[in-house]
């Protein structure tokens, strides 16, 4: 275990150390909730508010903001959980290709030892950097429109670790064959770009087509999402309530904005949204040892 806890804190040492990487993690974040909230919170807002009012509904600026904010923050926490997992996870390529990773297979350190420090110091450094983003991200909501309580926020915090541990494993599985700079690149720009999309993040799964919307409804990273708009936006659809919103108008938001999910026609429960991700987390990590232990024999 010494040598386990030297290995992490010298990858987590590393990381932190390359300014360029740790300041782009950390940037990335932030300049997404600023682009949100500069271009699509006033797309969100007169969404929402033309829907309600269309109803029929009085719509305090208030409520507004909460709903938009809401919706803001968890696309923002959904993608940054995982597209950071990746950056941090880039030690593993950097030292293949510094031929540090051939050095320390040399000492007397086993396999995998290395590979779970290499998961470990990833998982840690990604969790600092989107612990701080979820800051940020409730500080905004504050001026937004603050309805979350303590329940609220402590679910929040749970959905933002399950997803890091996600990304960590997707990350670990996707970097661990790539040995060139080309290769890492390329992978993190997909990631980039094709995430957001595919996890309901930039648009919500409900405005896709019924066939994409059964594609998507088979990706871990989709449910994730629901959970984090489920628990920011759970105080906002209280009060909608307590301020005489009719049933089915909150029902039709919470289906605009995937709070609520389904497959195959079928309603996704909370709990079952939780099963999903969690399995998805053991299935990769499990992939990620079966890879590891594949390449050791390989090489022996």
């Amino acid at each position: 275990m010494t040598g386990l806890g030297t290995l992490i804190w010298r990858n987590t040492k590393l990381y932190f150390k390359d300014r360029g990487m740790f300041f782009t993690s950390l940037i990335t974040p932030l300049i997404l909730l600023v682009l949100y909230g500069t271009f699509l919170s006033n797309v969100y807002d007169e969404t929402f508010r033309s829907a309600l009012e269309a109803a029929g509904t009085t719509v305090p600026d208030k409520l507004i903001g909460g709903c938009v904010g809401g919706e803001l923050i968890s696309s923002l926490l959904a993608v940054s959980c995982v597209t950071v997992a990746f950056c941090s996870n880039l030690l593993m390529v950097q030292d293949k290709i510094t031929g540090a990773r051939q050095d320390l297979t040399m000492a007397p350190v086993k396999k995998s030892t290395l590979a779970l420090s290499y998961y470990l110091a990833t998982l840690l450094s990604t969790l600092f950097i989107c612990f701080i983003a979820t800051g940020v991200c409730l500080g905004y909501l504050s001026y937004a429109g603050w309805y979350l309580t303590a329940w609220d926020v402590g679910a929040l915090l749970f959905d933002v670790i399950l997803l890091v541990l996600f990304g960590t494993a997707l990350s670990s599985c996707v970097n661990f064959p790539l040995s060139t700079q080309g290769q890492a690149s390329a992978v993190g720009t997909i990631v980039s770009a094709g995430y957001g999309f595919v996890c309901g993040a930039y648009m919500p799964i409900s405005q896709f087509s019924d066939g994409l919307q059964k594609v998507i409804s088979f990706l871990p990273g989709t449910y994730g999402t629901s959970l984090l708009r489920n628990h920011v936006l759970g105080g906002v659809f209280e009060e909608m309530k307590v301020q005489g919103f009719p049933d089915e108008v909150v029902e039709a938001i919470r289906d605009s904005v995937d709070c609520n999910l389904y497959f195959f026609g079928n309603k996704v429960e909370l709990y079952s949204m939780y099963l999903v991700l969690i399995a998805a987390i053991v299935i990769a990590v499990g992939l990620y040892v079966v890879m590891n232990v594949l390449s050791g024999r390989k090489r022996t």
